[in-house]
């Protein structure tokens, strides 16, 4: 087991499970688009609960924020910058782990009571990486958070099954709608160029690749399975 340098008994600026509204997981490698957080609809401060995921801690203070939950291995973070951490809970794993950092903040965003949480980060600069955290953000242990992404230009969201995700975009903007973790059965794509009705989408197939706005709002909703809606250099 883990061993925690603080308790998770007390979030944070003494919030409770039931205030915290939104998870902001901040993730190592590459650094983040200096305006990701203006691209995101975020609730007031005080229903934030910002997780830095090892090097994520960097790339949190760059952007402004400050770290409630501090989670990794820390084998890619200035030891001084962990030691000069103030009011932060320090969740520190060993190296040789079964999960990766993300995953262990995904966790942690989950046992907060947290309703969604949005990555910012992930894309790591390299396509195993890359893969592996688009799959990790797509698991359905994490469907109850209503999972957001900002990955390097490109937003992310997972829809899972008897969601209804509603799309807004400036006419002609593309967006790729793939099937992840096995079969996706009953999808209905409504709004955009090329829609679907009841369709089924396997992993591999290219049926939702490069769709596009044709006004400013669309449907995304599925029966059973997974999906992942990229919006690849997205503004908003």
């Amino acid at each position: 087991m883990p061993a925690k340098e603080a308790s998770m008994n007390a979030i944070a600026h003494e919030r409770t499970e039931s205030q915290i509204e939104l998870a902001l997981v901040i993730t190592g490698g590459d650094a983040p688009r200096a305006d990701s957080l203006d691209r995101l609809a975020l609730p007031t401060r005080e229903r934030i609960l910002v997780i830095g995921a090892d090097s994520g801690v960097h790339h949190a203070h760059a952007l402004g924020l400050e770290v409630d939950i501090a989670v990794g291995d820390f084998d890619s973070i200035d030891p001084q910058v962990l030691d000069s951490l103030r009011g932060c809970e320090i969740l520190r794993h060993p190296v040789d782990k079964d999960a990766t950092d993300l995953e262990l903040a995904l966790d942690t965003a989950l046992g907060s009571g947290a309703e969604r949480a949005v990555v910012i980060g992930g894309d790591g600069g390299r396509l195993d990486h890359l893969l592996g955290n688009a799959f990790v953000i797509a698991a359905r242990r994490y469907e109850s958070l209503a999972l957001r992404a900002v990955m390097g230009d490109a937003l992310v969201a997972v829809v899972h099954s008897g969601v209804d995700l509603e799309l807004t975009g400036e006419p002609g903007a593309n967006v790729t709608v793939l099937a992840v973790h096995g079969a996706a059965t009953g999808v209905d794509i409504e709004g955009l160029a090329w829609p679907l009705q009841d369709a089924t989408l396997h992993p591999g197939s290219t049926l939702g690749l490069s769709n596009r706005f044709l006004t400013t709002g669309a449907l995304i909703r599925v029966r059973t399975g997974t999906l992942l809606v990229i919006y690849p250099g997205a503004e908003q």
